[in-house]
C-alpha cells in the first residue's frame, strides 16, 4: 500500500476539516442530516477507509488512528462525528462478514457506505439458504448517505442451542424504507431516521454472528487477516458512540476559553479570568479529557499488541475495557455541563458557542452503550469472581 496514508496524515485531515463542519453547524442542524458536502469532503480525505480492508482500497490502520480521526472532527461538528463512527466502523465489520457479502457492498465500488441499527428488534423466519426479514428500527444515523444497512434480529434456535442466536443482517438500499423522523433537540445532522424492512430475503452469507464477533472467529478473518481484524465486535463499536464525547469535550474547553479570556462581567467589571470557579472549571476539563484519553489509548494499545501477537484478549480485560468506554460519556458530560454552568445565561441561547457541545453531549449520553451501569455492576462480579454476563466485548 504505497500510497496509504500515514496515521499523522489522516488525523490531520481530519483536524482541517473541523472549522469548515462548525462553519456548516448551522445548515447541518436545520437539515437534520449531513449535507452532501461534509460527506464528499470525508470521503476526499479518505476517513471512511481508515478500517478498511487494503483488498477493497482501505488503509487498515489501527483503530486508534479512527478514534481520533474521529475526536478531531467532533471539535467541529458533534453530528458529523458521530456519523462518521457509526458509519465509518461499518467499513471494520464487513470486514468481518463472508467475502461474498464484501464483494456484494464493494465490489463495484469501493467507497460504498453502510449505515445500522443494531436493536434487535426483526422477525426472522428461516428460508433456503438464508431468512426473510421484516420489522422497524430506530436510530440509523447517517442512512441517507448509505446505500446498505445493518439491522439486528435475533435468529430462531432449536432446543439444542447453547445461546441466543443474535446477528447483524445486511440489507441493500432497494429492500428497505427510510422513515424521516429525526425531530431532536440533540445530535440533529446524524439523520438518525427509522428503518422499516417488509419480508426482504437476506442470504445466510449475508449474516454475521454476534457470537463470532465475540470469540473473534469470524468468515472474514480468512481473506482479511491484518491483526486488527482479530479484535473483538463489542470492543470496537463501543468506542464509535463513546469517542465523540471526547472531542465534545475538546471543542468545549476550547470554545469556553476564548471566551473567559475576554470577558467582563456587566453589573461589576470584573474579568472571568480572575475568577476561581472560571479557573477551577477548565483545569477539570482539561484533567477529564487528558485521563479519559490516556486510559482509552492504553486499552486499545493493549488489545492490538495481543492480537498482533496471535493471543487472545483475557475476558477480565475486555470486561473492564468495556466499563472504561461506557463512562466516557458520563465523564465528559459532567465536565462540558460544569463549562456550561459557568457560562452564565448567555449560553442558553442557541447561537451561544459552547451551547451546541451542551446539547449532543447529552444525546451522545442517551445511548445504551454509554450507560455504565450495567458494566460497571458486570465488572465488580468478574473481579469478585462471579461470571462474565456480557457478551457484547
Amino acid at each position: 500500500m504505497s500510497d496509504r496514508p500515514s496515521a499523522e496524515a489522516l488525523i490531520a485531515r481530519a483536524r482541517a476539516l473541523a472549522p469548515v463542519l462548525k462553519e456548516r453547524a448551522p445548515e447541518t442542524s436545520e437539515l437534520r442530516r449531513l449535507p452532501d458536502a461534509t460527506i464528499a469532503d470525508m470521503q476526499e480525505a479518505g476517513l471512511f477507509r481508515v478500517m478498511q480492508p487494503a483488498r477493497f482500497g482501505g488503509f487498515e490502520h489501527d483503530p486508534r488512528t479512527f478514534f481520533a480521526a474521529q475526536q478531531a472532527l467532533a471539535t467541529g461538528c458533534p453530528s458529523t462525528a458521530w456519523v462518521y463512527g457509526v458509519v465509518a466502523v461499518h467499513a471494520w465489520q464487513l470486514a468481518l462478514f463472508e467475502d461474498r457479502a464484501q464483494q456484494d457492498v464493494w465490489g463495484t465500488d469501493t467507497s460504498t457506505l453502510v449505515s445500522s441499527s443494531y436493536m434487535p428488534v426483526g422477525k426472522v423466519t428461516p428460508a433456503e439458504d438464508g431468512f426473510r426479514l421484516s420489522g422497524r428500527w430506530s436510530f440509523s444515523s447517517g442512512s441517507d448517505h448509505c446505500d446498505w444497512i445493518f439491522l439486528g434480529a435475533f435468529c430462531p434456535t432449536g432446543p439444542d442451542a447453547r445461546g441466543p442466536d443474535l446477528r447483524t443482517f445486511l440489507v441493500p438500499r432497494a429492500d428497505y424504507e427510510i422513515i424521516d423522523n429525526w425531530h431532536t433537540s440533540s445530535l440533529r445532522g446524524t439523520g438518525s431516521k427509522d428503518i422499516v424492512v417488509d419480508d426482504v430475503y437476506v442470504p445466510e452469507y449475508r449474516t454475521h454472528k454476534f457470537s463470532d464477533g465475540y470469540r473473534c472467529r469470524n468468515p472474514g478473518n480468512e481473506v482479511n487477516t491484518a491483526p486488527l481484524y482479530r479484535l473483538p465486535f463489542g470492543q470496537v463499536f463501543v468506542r464509535s458512540v463513546s469517542t465523540t464525547a471526547l472531542g465534545i469535550l475538546e471543542g468545549a474547553t476550547e470554545a469556553f476559553l476564548e471566551i473567559a479570556r475576554a470577558k467582563v462581567g456587566q453589573a461589576d467589571g470584573a474579568k472571568a479570568a480572575e475568577q476561581v470557579r472560571t479557573q477551577e472549571v477548565i483545569a477539570h476539563a482539561r484533567a477529564t479529557l487528558d485521563e479519559l484519553r490516556l486510559v482509552l489509548d492504553r486499552n486499545m494499545g493493549a488489545m492490538m499488541a495481543r492480537v498482533e501477537a496471535g493471543d487472545k484478549i483475557p475476558i477480565e480485560d475486555r470486561v473492564r475495557y468495556r466499563y472504561d468506554s461506557s463512562r466516557v460519556v458520563v465523564r465528559c458530560t459532567e465536565a462540558v455541563d460544569a463549562l456550561f454552568t459557568a457560562s452564565g445565561g448567555r449560553a442558553l441561547f442557541e447561537d451561544h458557542p459552547l451551547n451546541r457541545y451542551f446539547q449532543d453531549i447529552h444525546g451522545a449520553r442517551a445511548h445504551f452503550a454509554n450507560n455504565p451501569d450495567k458494566p460497571s455492576r458486570n465488572l465488580g462480579a468478574v473481579e469478585l469472581g462471579l461470571r462474565n454476563t456480557d457478551y457484547f466485548l
